[in-house]
């Protein structure tokens, strides 16, 4: 069964390179476009979905607010933002928001197919210390309400679970939190996926947001 996508951008040019590249592959295929947030909310009405290419800087309706919109309704598509810059506080904003990674807009094609299939698949397409790097740098931005609502989110994992969500916010990857626990690879993946399930979260990029909204990592990547 086809990857269903959608475009979301205000130039057409772009959109239209896009839609080459997916309509080459055998199990992706471009089923909608929008050229602005408010245009690919109502599309998503009639359109089923899977993924989501989300430009941010758009008229109307940007991209970080209509990402927003689409990731808290229920059975929402991935969204997988695009940037023209690294490090861009809009892609910091996009991941607050319920995206599922971000990349740059001049990605290589190959780059670009794969991280549609991880993101499809249920992964993030943003390393966590790349996404480290943008809350380190983006922290201010964090809710000043205080951390203590989500704290009590943290009592729900088991001591081991904490130990791999610590290690997940410090931007390690399975095979590196495998080392550092002793576990094997399939045993570390296990316990991410009961930590995403305990917390309610969606990926591991929304982890590292939680690690950091309650202090259990400091900016800089440090444990608290």
């Amino acid at each position: 069964m086809s990857i269903r996508v959608m475009l979301v951008d205000d130039q057409v040019l772009l959109r239209t390179g896009f839609r080459m590249v997916l309509a080459a592959q055998p199990d992706m295929e471009v089923v909608a476009e929008a050229g602005d947030g408010a245009e690919a909310i109502e599309t998503l009405r009639s359109t089923a979905v899977d993924v989501v290419l989300m430009d941010v800087r758009m008229p109307r309706l940007d991209g970080v607010e209509a990402t927003r919109r689409i990731c808290e309704k229920p059975g929402a598509p991935k969204v997988l933002i695009l940037t023209t810059f690294d490090l861009d506080e809009y892609a910091f904003s996009g991941l607050k928001a319920g995206a599922s990674g971000f990349m740059l807009k001049d990605v290589p094609p190959a780059e670009l197919l794969g991280a549609i299939r991880a993101v499809h698949s249920g992964d993030a397409v943003v390393a966590p210390s790349t996404t480290r790097r943008l809350l380190d740098r983006f922290s201010p931005l964090l809710p000043s309400a205080g951390p203590e609502p989500r704290r009590k989110e943290l009592e729900k994992l088991t001591e081991r679970e904490r130990e791999v969500t610590l290690l997940v916010a410090q931007g390690l990857s399975n095979g590196e939190i495998a080392g550092r626990l002793v576990l094997s690879e399939a045993t570390v993946k296990t316990h991410v996926g009961r930590i995403l399930t305990k917390l309610g979260l969606r990926d591991r990029v929304q982890v590292v947001v939680l690690a950091y909204e309650t202090g259990l990592v400091r900016a800089g990547g440090g444990a608290a």
